[in-house]
């Protein structure tokens, strides 16, 4: 076990409450040792650990300075909170970070009082902190309400909708940016933090006021000069003119990581009248660890790894993983194709379309946090008759329903979507699992919707993709590793809504959608051993279903049980409703569907989160046994049972 860092002053605060008994000139020592046992933990458990590094002075002055949990921290995305829940009474828990029954890797309401709103997904810390300002402005409560949003979220369409709306909240919403790439005000220096901390001070505030007042009385063409004259000199010294304009007080930008600069600027800001304030930080991710400030971008999330030399622990070699067979057979077709484009929501390495970005640059787009803006803006791409890969992890996908339906469905759009994260995920628990794609797409007309049950069928799924121009498709593949099947030479263009028999048998069949196929074939092998012969089928397609092949199964099989890595409304309703309106129910057909429980399941591995969900080789056996049991019966009766 790796040795625990030397933490005297930090065994001390169990609560934000014992932080704020501290003298200001102790906090130096105690956001070092914070910052060592954050480094320590994650070491242990693997996770997210430059973005909580740069925010540990930050999350430091932030309890120190506001009076949490009566006012509300919200973190944005919450991957940075850490240092977070280490202050905040759960330090003897730190070292179960997104492990079963340990902590989640993000906020979460379950878990503690400090944690008022839960996130894991991007730019809704405005919103959220605003609910909470107004709440307490209805109900006469002091509380303030503090976001702590991180420039990449503020890409997203969603962050300044809710700044357009703040200014009802006057100074119960601080809004902390947390620009962790220098990328939208230039590199803080001694000047920019004194004009911060004069132009967040009470007097000056009280001036601005008084002159804001004075100014009300002069002809109205004086009035709006001087106002415009304020805010353009703030404006060009500190960058703040767009926040301005959206009703923000603007402060910043200031060091992210100098104490002496940010307790005052921030105990100006608790205390100010002025309001809703923005505070302009700059940080930097991996802040205090030599091998995650070298090299940012690989210490985002990590694998658990040596803290004296900074090694991540390796997995042991296996197949490639599905996000790069996606992304390399993506490369071959764009090589063929000139119309082919790719577009992720800053995503590039996790959807494996960095390799597509180095080899085709003028037609890879990263838009950013802005998953609406992404699909729509390859809605029009296709009607000018490019075809797109939309490439969206299942559960950001979530966020562009709406677009989704409106702007490619209706219009029956060839947009190309690659649903990355089907499926568990593990450690990042239920906020990112893709669980209900296959819903969510299947219902719509014009979507074809498949699910590659391995890293072969993949590849013949994105060449399908790539020729399909009569309208939406999509294909899912979840996160990890392939089974290790040999890829194609060459990739086959699979007809649409047709299925493939896997294993032949006479009495249970097994109708089988995305990679629970290999659990699917351990069944039939268990199942064959009880003398129970099974069949296997890969269906292939959520929709078109192969009607065909699913009438003969259940037709000619004394049981039959479908089996998806999806919430309840996926394939398993469909066959169920072809059953019904082909009348299969009134011929007594023993039908059993398998699917994701109605939960939300915390973080494991995944292996036990399917076990847990009900969906590996024993619970496809106990399935079977159990529908056998009962010899007689309708559809109904037994679904009652």
């Amino acid at each position: 076990m790796a040795q625990l860092p030397q933490t005297p002053l930090l065994d001390t605060v169990h609560t934000p409450s014992d932080l704020r008994q501290l003298p200001a000139s102790s906090l130096r020592q105690l956001a070092d040792e914070l910052r060592a046992e954050t480094i320590a933990a994650v070491g242990v458990t693997g996770g997210h650990l430059g973005s909580g590094l740069g925010v540990v002075e930050l999350t430091t002055a932030l309890h120190y300075v506001f009076d949490t949990p009566s006012d509300r921290l919200v973190w944005d995305v919450g991957h940075q909170c850490y240092p977070h829940k280490i202050l905040t009474g759960r330090r003897d828990r730190i070292r179960t970070l997104r492990t079963g029954g340990g902590l989640s890797g993000f906020t979460k309401r379950s878990e503690s009082e400090y944690d008022p709103f839960g996130a894991a997904h991007s730019s809704t810390s405005i919103s959220a902190a605003l609910g909470f300002a107004i709440a307490n402005k209805i109900a006469g409560k002091p509380g303030k309400a503090i976001a702590v949003i991180g420039d990449g979220a503020m890409s997203a369409g969603m962050a300044y909708e809710a700044m357009n709306n703040a200014q009802g909240a006057g100074n119960r919403l601080v809004v902390i940016l947390n620009d962790n790439d220098m990328s939208i005000a230039p590199p803080v220096g001694g000047l920019s933090a004194y004009l911060s901390r004069i132009v967040s001070s009470r007097e000056f505030l009280g001036l601005r006021d008084l002159a804001r007042r004075v100014a009300k009385k002069l002809p109205r063409p004086l009035h709006q000069a001087a106002r415009k004259t304020d805010e353009f000199a703030r404006g060009m010294a500190m960058g703040g003119t767009l926040f301005e304009e959206l009703g923000f007080y603007y402060v910043g930008p200031i060091d992210g990581h100098n104490l002496e600069q940010l307790i005052p600027v921030l105990e100006n800001v608790r205390d100010a009248e002025e309001g809703p304030i923005l505070v302009h930080v700059v940080t930097k991710k991996g802040k205090g660890y030599a091998p995650a400030e070298a090299a940012a971008d690989k210490y985002h999330g990590v694998q658990k790894f040596d803290v004296i030399t900074g090694v991540q622990s390796k997995a042991p070699p296996g197949p490639p993983h599905y996000q790069n067979v996606f992304g390399a057979q993506l490369v071959a077709e764009a090589a063929s194709d000139p119309t082919i484009c790719a577009i992720t929501a800053a995503m590039p390495s996790g959807t494996g379309l960095d390799a597509f970005a180095k080899a085709y640059p003028e037609r890879f787009f990263d838009v950013g946090i802005a998953e609406q803006h992404a699909v729509t803006f390859a809605a029009g791409l296709a009607a000018q008759g490019m075809r797109p890969f939309c490439a969206i992890y299942s559960t950001f996908l979530q966020r562009a329903y709406d677009q989704v339906v409106h702007d490619v469905a209706i219009q029956n759009l060839p947009v190309r979507f690659a649903i990355d994260r089907a499926g568990l995920v593990g450690a990042d628990g239920a906020t990112h699992a893709g669980s209900f794609d296959v819903t969510y797409l299947a219902t719509l007309p014009n979507f074809v919707v498949m699910a590659a049950a391995d890293e072969a069928e993949l590849v013949h799924m994105v060449h399908t993709c790539a020729l399909h121009d009569s309208g939406p498709i999509a294909v899912r593949y979840p996160r990890g590793n392939g089974t290790g099947v040999a890829l194609p030479a060459t990739p086959e263009r699979l007809e649409i809504g047709k299925g493939r028999i896997v294993r032949e048998g006479k009495k249970v069949a097994i109708l089988s959608l995305g990679t629970r196929l290999a659990e699917a074939l351990k069944a039939a092998d268990a199942l064959d051993a009880r003398g129970l012969s099974t069949t296997v089928a890969d269906l292939r397609f959520a929709k078109p279903l192969d009607e065909a092949l699913i009438r003969k199964l259940l037709t000619s099989h004394e049981v039959a049980v479908t089996i998806e890595e999806a919430s309840v409304g996926g394939l398993g309703a469909h066959v169920l409703t072809l059953a019904s309106d082909t009348g299969l129910i009134d011929a007594g057909l023993k039908l059993r569907t398998m699917r994701l429980p109605d939960l939300f399941q915390d973080q494991d591995k995944p292996e036990k989160q399917y076990a847990e969900a009900g969906l590996d080789a024993d619970a496809i056996v106990d399935t079977v046994l159990k529908a056998l049991r009962h010899n007689s019966g309708s559809l109904v009766e037994e679904a009652r049972a």
